[in-house]
């Protein structure tokens, strides 16, 4: 197509008011929509001079001086105008001069100004709002126990939480890696920034990309109009807690790992990426270094998320917190529930203290919540109130002899040990503390065979 068609097209396409001068300030091209806001006859105007053209016109002037004029104010029929007036240079010379209208009436710019205005009070408002619901609630202090693990914990988490590494939180389901991530982002240069938080496997995957990275409008049925923000965008300068990480489908591995090494997301249907700042905080109870032997996890994301590890003990292996913990649960369920709770009976206590907690702080808190609502009117609790598997109700142990108790138990630790070793005799006697012939003799007895 010819220079001079494609240009025509562009000035009569365009809805800006634009204006083209020569070396001497004669008009060579004019959008149709400025002579449409001028009234005038654009082929008319052409060759012209610009002063007989465009009232106040100061083209002729940046000719002369050289100098560009950006966002000036000029009358025209009786309106204010913001224009803006560049030289042509070529060679060093001047050789004509662009001028374009900004606003057509400077009432217009006002409008923006005021909309602007709105916009930035109405936006202020929001991040206020929503500072308040994405802050951390919990910190350290709220991190329960006093047993050698959890104090370094506490330690550690002060450590690291300062730091701007990402964090994978490991432990098994109930341990509390929420309050973790929480107490984290409060130890944090962050924790004046939003926390974000997220359950991978409470989304379904088709729609955890948009919930992550946002959407433009029109990305997919049903989107919302205008699009929508992800979370990413709403944890910028904050910290995203991930949890469940395990459960992401590969296809969402890789645009993760994508948008933690490039520091950008890309909402769905948009070419266009944004620029984030954000500290990943994960949490898994399954074992990642397996699933990444069974390609089901990208071994390149393990190492972007897990810079740092924070390790939450079980309870079975800081027995000595328990009695701590009941007696924060206790207060909690009383003022919650209205509930007189004067405390644990010693016996009870040892029930509690003996038992394996397979669901850990979430299943005492709800085994404590249970029993006290069957507590007597002087507000202890006493095992008659405190479920059968934990008293030994329904336990399999009571009322057998204690041969029978100990090759259950060790027929158990072998069946366990198998699994977790794979069936490697060596590491499995090594664990145990015994040799490769005892171990064998021990698997015959049992008639365990896992290879």
């Amino acid at each position: 197509m010819d220079s001079a068609v494609l240009k025509d097209i562009i000035l009569n396409a365009t809805s800006e008011p634009i204006v083209i001068v020569d070396e001497k300030g004669c008009v060579t091209e004019l959008s149709k929509a400025y002579a449409e806001f001028l009234e005038i006859d654009r082929d008319q105007a052409i060759g012209k001079h610009v002063s007989e053209v465009i009232e106040n016109s100061r083209m002729h002037i940046v000719l002369k001086t050289g100098k560009a004029e950006i966002a000036e104010t000029q009358k025209i029929k009786g309106k204010t105008m913001i224009a803006t007036r560049i030289p042509i240079m070529k060679n060093g010379k001047i050789i004509g001069a662009y001028g374009r209208v900004l606003f057509k009436d400077v009432k217009e710019l006002y409008s923006l100004y005021g909309r602007i205005n709105e916009i930035e009070q109405e936006l202020s408002f929001y991040k206020k709002r929503y500072g308040k619901i994405n802050v951390a609630k919990y910190s350290v202090e709220d991190i329960i126990g006093e047993s050698p693990e959890i104090l370094e914990m506490k330690s550690n988490i002060l450590k690291v939480g300062i730091g701007n590494s990402n964090i994978l939180i490991m432990g098994e389901s109930g341990t509390g890696k929420e309050l973790v991530a929480h107490a984290i982002h409060s130890a944090s240069r962050r924790k004046e920034n939003p926390l974000i938080c997220l359950n991978c496997a409470a989304i379904p995957s088709e729609l955890l990309e948009s919930e992550l990275f946002g959407y433009e409008e029109g990305a997919f049925t049903g989107a919302k109009k205008g699009g929508k923000p992800g979370l990413f965008q709403a944890a910028n300068k904050g910290t995203l807690f991930l949890d469940e990480i395990g459960d992401l489908s590969m296809r969402m591995q890789v645009k993760l790992l994508r948008a933690i090494q490039d520091k950008e997301i890309r909402r769905v249907g948009s070419s266009i990426g944004e620029n984030i700042d954000v500290r990943i905080v994960a949490a898994t109870n399954r074992n990642l270094s397996k699933m990444i032997e069974d390609n089901t996890f990208r071994a390149d994301l393990f190492y972007r998320l897990n810079v740092v590890s924070i390790i939450i003990p079980p309870i079975r292996k800081r027995r000595c917190d328990i009695p701590i913990l009941a007696e924060h649960f206790l207060s909690k369920i009383s003022k919650s529930g209205g509930i007189y709770l004067k405390g644990i009976s010693n016996a009870a206590m040892e029930y509690l203290k003996q038992y394996d907690w397979p669901g850990n702080i979430r299943e005492l808190e709800n085994t404590l919540e249970r029993a006290s609502n069957f507590v007597d009117d002087d507000g202890i609790i006493k095992p008659k109130d405190l479920i059968n598997k934990i008293t030994g109700g329904n336990n399999p142990y009571v009322n057998r002899h204690l041969k029978e108790i100990v090759e259950e138990a060790e027929r158990d630790a072998l069946i366990n040990a198998m699994m977790r070793f794979e069936g490697k005799k060596t590491l499995v006697a090594k664990e145990l503390g015994i040799s490769r012939t005892n171990l064998y003799e021990k698997l015959d007895k049992y008639k365990i065979d896992l290879v």
